[in-house]
């Protein structure tokens, strides 16, 4: 199996293939990039000719290929292989601004297979397969923040154990376990941690040091902040050890949400090699795999997307420019409650009704309406989506069963691991449809989704209500229910009739004793996504939305949260409630709570100067920058809300400093007088009726004291 692949500057690469003992590495000198660009076939001549001087080009050719996934016939495109990898970006941009012929529209000449990061294309050009064939062996590296920021080893540990001595024991301790693991994959907290290591090594005149499996490390990329779905994110600085994978916790989604193994499948299906998957987004990985059905259908990959929305008149636009259906939450403690959710709903419905950009709105079927509401027409023939997510969908169901049957606590987190790397692939395909910068997407195929979702929750909730049962919410995929009629159809006769008249399974989910839906603060309107209930199979309880769950909250008000539960449970009483918070507050009042348990974790949106309020992540910010600790838009900051001057940034403490308890404990008062109200609030209660209460006279329950 190739573990990773480098490209030097001289061409050609590098490859580095697993064997029983470690890696070994080839040179593969033949290998040479190729880009394809389609234009005028009268331009190809006078094009190709041009090219002979230039350096980058090693050659060129006349090849056919589809250039969309519905073309209908092969057309003639220029094949251009290049020097180096570092030319393909290079290259591509001369085309657009030098060579396109100037007697035609802008846009005319058009590029292909030109943005696939540099292991992935070879791995598809060459035919390889970077799939593990054996375990992959680690070592895992952490380094403080604020060690980094210094160029420090101080507190460097392998594995969880802590390194002591001077830098250059630190140092010598660290070689000599890279060198006794042989490790494949680094894993480490922070990749910035690599420059560091080495330039204390160069500082201590340690000759040879390296956490290679050869000499030297680079730097592949710097950090960038972006945005995407409207939200602000970071990519951290990207580094590379010869010969290892290299994987930053810090930069990559995917380790969190599946860890290795979950990893390593995707690489299985994408064949982008495990570093790149590592760092990559759900939707990166999403249309790398994407990319390989095209290219195994003849279909080069787009550099940009040029195709356009197609022309609509007002009534279509009108019913196709909606979103999934919500049915209101009934505000309120529900008693015997089911969820029910259909599987995979989104990813079902374009394999069910074989909705693809290349299905959709097809000529030969115009005169059909098989979408409901929008009236669009979807070709018999089997589409690319079906043929990219049909196997996923299968497989997942596969690992679910495996899943359900092991009692080997190994093999069930390797499985638990590949079923969420599926899930989150899964989840993804439908909104990366209407993203405009989807290789393969269509707004066409984003909106049919929708309607056929909306058509099928509304035939569930004619069938739930005719067989007795009433809707209390419904969102997405997405059901919960109540019995209202003693004679009702059970539950299971509607969910296997629902299943049998749309083509995807409905299950249940969730049984409740008691279910809460939380109005939006301020209003009577529930919250779409914000409930907490206790599953009646005795399994605790289950929270969506509230501060319990949300990364924001510190700890100890989101332990303090569960606990208002508990007592909701019990008496479901809000006095009873309220009588908990008083407790939590003299807690607060008397300084006993651990200030790491009042941490606040805020994600930066905005450079510090772009700032016009000192809100509190602002003052974290600028305070990080004061102490050497440069946090950037899209990344994190952990900080305690102090006593102070509320327009300096002497109001907060980060993580890494040395923790006092002069937190601000009015403040942390309204934070958790805040989640209170949201467990109180569907029983009526306010935040104005919580602090009269708490400034009443009452009669003080047990719960008051614990």
């Amino acid at each position: 199996m190739v573990l990773t692949i480098e490209f030097p500057d001289t061409g050609g690469a590098h490859v580095w293939t697993l064997t029983d003992e470690g890696a070994r590495m080839h040179v593969d000198e033949t290998y040479t990039p190729t880009v394809y660009v389609e234009g005028p076939p009268a331009w190809y001549d006078p094009f190709t000719t041009s090219l002979r001087s230039d350096p980058k080009v090693v050659s060129t050719g006349i090849e056919r290929w589809y250039t969309s996934l519905h073309a209908a016939e092969r057309i003639p495109v220029v094949r251009v292989n290049l020097e180096r990898m570092a030319d393909v970006q290079d290259f591509a941009t001369e085309v657009r601004h030098r060579h396109e012929p100037g007697d035609t529209p802008t846009g005319t000449v058009r590029l292909y297979n030109v943005d696939l990061t540099p292991q992935f294309r070879y791995c598809l050009e060459t035919g390889t397969e970077p799939v593990p064939d054996r375990p992959l062996r680690s070592v895992t590296l952490t380094l403080g923040h604020r060690s980094v920021a210094e160029g420090c080893l101080d507190g460097l540990s392998i594995d969880g154990e802590p390194l002591g001595g001077s830098p250059r024991a630190r140092l010598e301790t660290l070689s000599e376990r890279i060198e006794a693991v042989d490790p494949d994959v680094l894993i480490v907290n922070t990749a910035d941690l690599i420059p560091v290591v080495f330039d204390q090594a160069k500082a201590c005149n340690i000759a040879g040091f390296t956490l290679g499996r050869d000499a030297g490390w680079s730097q592949l990329t710097g950090g960038t902040t972006y945005e995407s779905y409207g939200q602000i994110g970071y990519a951290a600085p990207r580094y590379h050890i010869p010969g290892r994978v290299l994987l930053d916790t810090s930069n990559s989604f995917l380790w969190h949400e599946t860890s290795l193994a979950g990893i390593t499948d995707l690489v299985e299906r994408s064949h982008r090699p495990l570093e790149e998957t590592g760092w990559a987004s759900i939707g990166t990985v999403l249309t790398a795999i994407q990319i390989r059905h095209a290219l195994e259908r003849d279909v080069l990959v787009p550099w940009n997307k040029w195709e356009p929305e197609t022309f609509k008149d007002v009534r279509t636009l009108h019913a196709a420019d909606r979103g999934g259906f919500t049915f209101a939450p009934q505000v309120g403690l529900h008693e015997d409650v089911v969820e029910v959710d259909f599987a995979s709903l989104y990813p079902r419905i374009i394999c069910e009704y074989n909705v693809s950009p290349d299905t959709v709105r097809c000529l030969c079927h115009r005169d059909r309406a098989d979408v409901p509401e929008i009236g669009y027409a979807i070709c018999d023939e089997r589409g690319f989506l079906a043929d990219v997510l049909e196997p996923l969908l299968d497989d997942r169901a596969a690992i679910k069963a495996a899943l359900a049957e092991t009692g080997d606590p190994d093999e069930a987190a390797e499985l638990r691991s590949r079923s969420g790397a599926l899930k989150w692939i899964l989840v993804s395909c439908f909104g990366y449809q209407g993203y405009r910068n989807s290789k393969f997407g269509r707004i066409e195929c984003h909106e049919a989704i929708n309607a056929f979702a909306r058509d099928i929750l509304l035939e569930a909730k004619e069938t739930f209500e005719a067989g007795g049962w009433e809707i209390v919410h419904g969102i997405v995929d997405s059901l919960w229910v109540r019995q209202t009629d003693p004679e009702a159809t059970p539950i299971e006769a509607i969910t296997d009739a629902v299943t049998e008249s749309v083509g995807i399974s409905l299950e249940r989910e969730h049984a409740y004793e008691w279910v809460c839906f939380v109005p939006r603060r301020g209003r009577r309107a529930g919250a779409l996504t914000k409930y907490f209930g206790k599953r009646a199979d005795g399994d605790g309880y289950k929270l969506r939305g509230i501060e319990a769950r949300q990364r924001s909250t510190p700890p100890f008000v989101a332990s303090a949260q569960r606990e208002y539960i508990e007592a909701l449970d019990t008496h479901r009483e809000p006095t009873a409630v309220c009588d908990r918070l008083m407790r939590h507050l003299t807690t607060l009042e008397r300084r006993q709570v651990p200030p790491e348990q009042l941490l606040i974790r805020s994600r930066l949106t905005k450079a510090l100067g772009a700032y016009t309020h000192r809100t509190l992540p602002a003052a974290a910010m600028a305070r990080s920058r004061d102490l050497g600790v440069e946090r950037h838009p899209g990344q994190d900051v952990r900080y305690l809300v102090i006593d102070g001057d509320p327009d300096a940034h002497e109001r907060v403490r980060l993580h890494f400093e040395t923790l006092e308890a002069t937190y601000d404990t009015d403040f942390y008062k309204t934070v958790l007088i805040r989640a209170c109200e949201s467990i109180v609030s569907p029983l009526g209660w306010d935040r104005d009726r919580i602090e009269t209460y708490l400034r009443g006279d009452r009669a003080l329950t047990l719960e008051t004291f614990g």
